[in-house]
């Protein structure tokens, strides 16, 4: 794929917090400091140990040439590409210090995001065929958000809502307060906004979200024959969304009943690290 699109500024904001984290005030790498001579070289190669989408490789390259502006490094496998395990992903060559200060910055980020593309791609794999969409959500850890949705499309997902900015999500709290779904969405239209997510738990909710002025349904816990109802009420007026509690073994049994996307809150929530290392070996 090779679609690394996350802002420069972005990056670098993000690598800067992340090595000051490690690093603390004043910042030192004690061990490399020790250990290293300061103008020691060291070659290594990183590496996954299992089967991966790949996902954060130009970040490991933002870490280390953060710290060796003058590291020759090498990327050998593209964004959101799947790769078998034993891959070499990097070659680096640098400054010791640089190098063993960067690795587990660069590491822990690779991991991470590469784990949740390799989840999601799965399940991407499992709706295949059936013309569904795959969303994720705003389960998210805090602060890694543009970088986890970066992730998921990495994975072949798609984007739902980056944040509360960007598209009104009428749930059931906010039904409540307002006093219903329809004046909940009622509300929202009048307010001008333009896309009008409108969650339902129950068929009778349908035709009263899209009165009111809903540009898309948000099907609740719903189950596959529940789901297959709500479709067909709905009948291509609004995009269609299945979501809550989805999991592998179910995705597709959800996608089949016709709805337009089905989010999965788990991408980013549940995806486990993927095994990645960074092996050095002396010049």
């Amino acid at each position: 794929m090779n679609h690394f699109d996350i802002a420069t500024d972005f990056v670098d904001r993000f690598v800067a917090a992340t090595l000051a984290e490690d690093l603390g005030d004043p910042p030192r790498d004690v061990t490399s400091e020790a250990v290293i001579p300061a103008d020691a070289r060291f070659a290594g190669a990183m590496d996954s140990r299992d089967a991966i989408v790949v996902a954060g490789l130009p970040l490991a390259e933002a870490f280390f040439r953060a710290l060796d502006p003058h590291i020759d490094m090498e990327i050998l496998a593209g964004e959101g590409e799947a790769v078998p395990a034993g891959t070499d992903l990097m070659r680096v060559t640098g400054n010791a210090r640089a190098l063993l200060t960067a690795e587990r910055s660069a590491l822990n980020t690779v991991q991470h995001l590469s784990g949740i593309a390799t989840l999601t791609r799965t399940y991407v794999d499992a709706i295949a065929g059936t013309g569904c969409i795959l969303l994720d959500t705003r389960k998210t850890i805090p602060g890694l958000r543009l970088l986890e949705k970066y992730a998921t499309r990495m994975g072949g997902a798609t984007n739902h809502r980056m944040g509360l900015w960007d598209a009104a999500m009428i749930k059931d709290n906010h039904a409540a307060v307002a006093g219903s779904v329809g004046a909940a969405t009622r509300r929202a239209r009048d307010a001008g906004v333009e896309r009008i997510i409108v969650e339902v738990d129950r068929i009778d909710q349908i035709d009263e979200a899209i009165a009111g002025g809903a540009t898309h349904l948000l099907l609740d816990n719903m189950a596959p024959p529940v789901l297959r109802d709500a479709v067909t009420l709905v009948a291509g007026r609004i995009p269609t969304e299945a979501s809550g509690g989805v999991r592998l073994d179910t995705i597709r049994a959800i996608a089949e009943t016709g709805v337009t996307y089905v989010s999965v809150g788990r991408l980013t929530q549940s995806a486990p690290a993927a095994d990645i290392s960074l092996d050095f070996k002396e010049l």
